[in-house]
């Protein structure tokens, strides 16, 4: 497949040994699917200024070069495997050096999407979870990121996609997104509206969900429209949104929730919600920034 000369590419992170298989196979499929190249970028750590003194530097330049090595080892063995899986996808490779966040982030905005491979993590490490590699690039993206921890699965019959909705403008991008996936897989979608009662309540619960419900089906109502062949479920649940979304997302194809939602605190790096299914889902995740933010 020769791609476009302008088109802009899928990014995947890789790392050395079979960690980071699924999320190379998901970008090579989304590339297969798509129509895009395939850019696989591996980064070298390097260590901060203050510890490259003198009496450390030719310990670290012999360190540097096995790491350089080991990345492009990776590379070669992640390109040979793309070409095996999709022979059609224009494949590049880019050894970096630096921090992967930093690197990575740098990479989201050439690209079209960028896809990180990840672990469940435990309670210990979650406390520590905006030190990882996704969060940072996450929050910084103009471009979707897909965050892949184990092989995809799918469902023998009547695949679809799960989307996050809560009626902000990162929802309605994620909204889009998830029918994109949808048409190219021929899968059907869920859009769910979780709704979280406040700690205080509310006057009226029939209304408030009343109210969801209208949201839910104006926003999915205007995207039918353009995609017919999309089978298209919709429903308001009562719920917590990390919790309902993580437990929907078992056997679909992906969840796909947008990268800030309602009711988050401009300080954080991303929204909670978006977070907390980084953590707890169990299919690939897809996290969508808002429109203005997505470079055309």
């Amino acid at each position: 497949m020769t791609s476009r000369p302008d088109a802009r590419p899928i990014v995947v992170g890789v790392d050395p040994g079979p960690t980071s298989r699924p999320a190379l196979a998901w970008a090579a499929d989304e590339a297969d699917r798509r129509e895009l190249p395939l850019r696989l970028v591996h980064v070298r750590e390097t260590p901060p200024a203050k510890y490259r003194t003198p009496d450390l530097e030719p310990a670290w330049e012999t360190w540097d070069e096995a790491l350089r090595t080991l990345g492009t080892d990776a590379l070669d063995e992640a390109e040979a495997f793309v070409r095996d899986r999709r022979p059609r996808v224009d494949v590049s490779v880019r050894l970096a050096a630096g921090d992967a966040a930093s690197v990575l982030s740098a990479q989201a905005r050439e690209a079209a999407a960028v896809v990180l491979g990840s672990r469940h993590l435990t309670a210990v490490e979650e406390l520590v979870r905006s030190l990882s590699v996704a969060v940072p690039v996450i929050a910084r993206a103009d471009c979707p990121v897909i965050v892949v921890r184990e092989a995809e699965h799918a469902l023998r019959q009547h695949p679809y996609v799960v989307v996050g909705v809560d009626g902000s403008p990162d929802s309605a991008a994620a909204v889009d997104y998830a029918f994109e996936e949808a048409v190219l897989r021929g899968a059907g979608l869920r859009a769910l509206y979780v709704w979280h009662p406040p700690l205080l309540g509310v006057m009226d619960e029939h209304a408030a969900l009343q109210e969801c419900r209208r949201l839910l089906s104006e926003i999915v109502a205007g995207r039918t429209a353009a995609h017919p062949d999309v089978r298209v479920h919709h429903e308001v649940v009562r719920g917590h949104p990390v919790k309902v979304l993580s437990e929907t997302s078992a056997d679909a194809l992906g969840l796909v929730v947008g990268a800030r939602g309602l009711g988050g605190f401009a300080g954080l790096l991303l929204g909670s919600v978006s977070q907390g299914v980084l953590h707890h889902a169990l299919s690939p995740v897809m996290v969508v920034p808002s429109a203005e933010r997505r470079i055309p």
